[in-house]
This record gives C-alpha cells, structure tokens and sequence, in this order.
C-alpha cells in the first residue's frame, strides 16, 4: 500500500512539474516574444510563431493541468486551486481561441499563466502539507 502511494505521489508531482513549467513558458512567450519583437523589428522577419502554437499549448495545458489539479484535490481535499486552475485556463482558451491578433490577447493570456501558475504552486504546497 504504501509503494503505491509513494508511486502515485511521484507520478503527480511529475505532472504538476510539467504543468508548472508548462504554464511559465507560455508566460514567458506571452510577454518575452512581443517584447523582444517590439525592441528589435529585425527578428519579426527571422522569428515566425505559427497561430496553432497557441492551440498546441492549449491542448497541453487542459490535460495536464486538469489531471494534476483533479489529483491534489482528492488528496488535499481544497477546491480553491482546481477553481483558479480552471479559471486560468478559461483565460487562456479565451486568448488563443476568441481573441486572437485583438490587443486584449496577451494581457487575457498573460492573466491565465499567471492564475494558473498560482493554482500548481498552492495545489503542491496544499498535498505536500496534508500528506
């Protein structure tokens, strides 16, 4: 019993890792890449990101943060970070999906990342306190 405790454990923090990682690289994409494209116009014609790299991230973030937040809240048993987790990624679909090239498009999606970001952080810390 208690192996496969320790097997599940490490198998959600894999998850929340990747899921944390995942969220701070798009925030980094979110406010690095406009900034570095606005500071140097040269690298616009060099650097080209697809619009689907928005929808491939969307499609990580859903799964993995979705799994990993479900699994701290069994454990721990607090809502409030599946709540913000999901809230964030309402954020980011609406930024990849509704808003486009608007100019609501990287504060929307910076505001998810940030959220949900938030929600991994607490979900870790709420399962490595109670457990």
């Amino acid at each position: 019993m208690r192996e496969a405790r320790v097997a599940g454990t490490s198998q959600v923090d894999w998850m929340e890792r990747a899921a944390i990682g995942a969220s701070l690289a798009c925030l980094v994409h979110c406010l690095a890449l406009p900034l570095l494209i606005a500071l140097l116009p040269v690298l616009s014609a060099i650097l080209y990101v697809p619009e689907a790299f928005h929808l491939w991230v969307l499609g990580l973030a859903v799964p993995s943060a979705g799994f990993a937040l479900w699994q701290g809240r069994s454990r721990h048993g607090a809502r409030h970070p599946l709540i913000m987790g999901a809230c964030g990624l309402v954020l980011l679909a609406a930024g990849a999906l509704l808003l486009g090239e608007t100019a609501w498009e990287a504060p929307v999606t910076t505001a998810g990342s940030v959220l949900l970001a938030s929600a991994h952080i607490i979900n870790w810390r709420l399962r490595h306190a109670c457990c």
